[in-house]
């Protein structure tokens, strides 16, 4: 699917993707972890009558890297959702969210109602938290991966095949799915191919936040949110989890569907439908 490509400067330069350019309703749209803008396009295919302009979070997709000696945190990912929304122009009529990208929709939404109009969270609904128990590991062990980065040597492929069936080996998703982030989830080098995405990427977080701070945030939203998740539930977000931060959505709709993580991309038109009916 074809799209226009836009540049947003914010800490870095920031890439961006718009499909269905003119559409009578807007989206600006946030992706997953080590995903790219591509991950909407499939869905923007199912949705014409909505132009969804897709953001790419520093060190992701065809973005700018971090500076050297920093490093990411979700919270940061913030900042490049607020440079874009001022950089667009008028408001989009909702934000798009999915996994990672719903995480910090979910911050975002909570420190600046008035900036969101509606939220549409795929696989979301805040970020993974942590308990006080396990805290100081975590912390030591991110301590340690920052030390060995200078040491991390990145996988070189040989084709863009080899590429996908390594990210096939590591996401449940159709294979049509892997094989559209690798266009912008690659770069060309002698020998083969790299990905795109800031290795520091993945690297342990240092810090997590408590439930209760997540509960606050989600609290705090404001306006009509839809919850959309998979029947298959991933590990780190348990169904549990996901109806007792469901219960504290003030206007929440919640839609499960079939499907894995990348429920939007494996098979786009049920999430469409239900996105069209929440915000029609």
């Amino acid at each position: 699917m074809s799209a226009q490509e836009i540049q947003i400067e914010g800490r870095v330069s920031l890439s961006a993707l718009r499909f269905n350019a003119g559409a009578g309703m807007r989206a600006l749209a946030l992706h997953g972890w080590l995903d790219n803008a591509m991950s909407f396009a499939a869905l923007a295919g199912q949705m014409p009558e909505v132009e969804i302009t897709a953001l790419e979070f520093a060190g992701h997709g065809r973005c700018d890297h971090l500076p050297a000696g920093t490093f990411y945190h979700f919270v940061d990912y913030c900042g490049d959702v607020l440079a874009a929304l001022e950089q667009l122009g008028d408001p989009p009529d909702f934000i798009l969210a999915h996994s990672l990208g719903g995480a910090v929709a979910t911050a975002f939404a909570a420190a600046l109602p008035d900036r969101v109009k509606r939220l549409v969270l795929l696989e979301a609904l805040g970020p993974i938290s942590g308990g006080a128990d396990r805290a100081t590991l975590a912390l030591r062990n991110a301590l340690l991966d920052r030390a060995r980065l200078g040491d991390k040597q990145l996988r070189l492929f040989a084709s863009v095949a080899d590429a996908v069936a390594a990210r096939l080996s590591a996401n449940r998703m159709a294979p049509s799915s892997a094989e559209a982030l690798m266009q912008r989830g690659l770069r060309a080098v002698p020998g083969g191919f790299l990905w795109a995405s800031d290795p520091r990427l993945t690297l342990d977080t240092p810090i997590r936040l408590g439930e209760d701070v997540v509960e606050a945030w989600i609290d705090a939203i404001a306006c009509p949110t839809l919850v959309i998740v998979g029947e298959e539930i991933p590990a780190f977000f348990p169904i549990e989890r996901q109806q007792a931060r469901f219960a504290r959505l003030r206007q929440g709709t919640l839609c499960r569907l079939p499907g894995r993580h990348h429920l939007h991309m494996d098979d786009p038109a049920p999430a469409a439908a239900a996105i069209r009916a929440f915000v029609s």
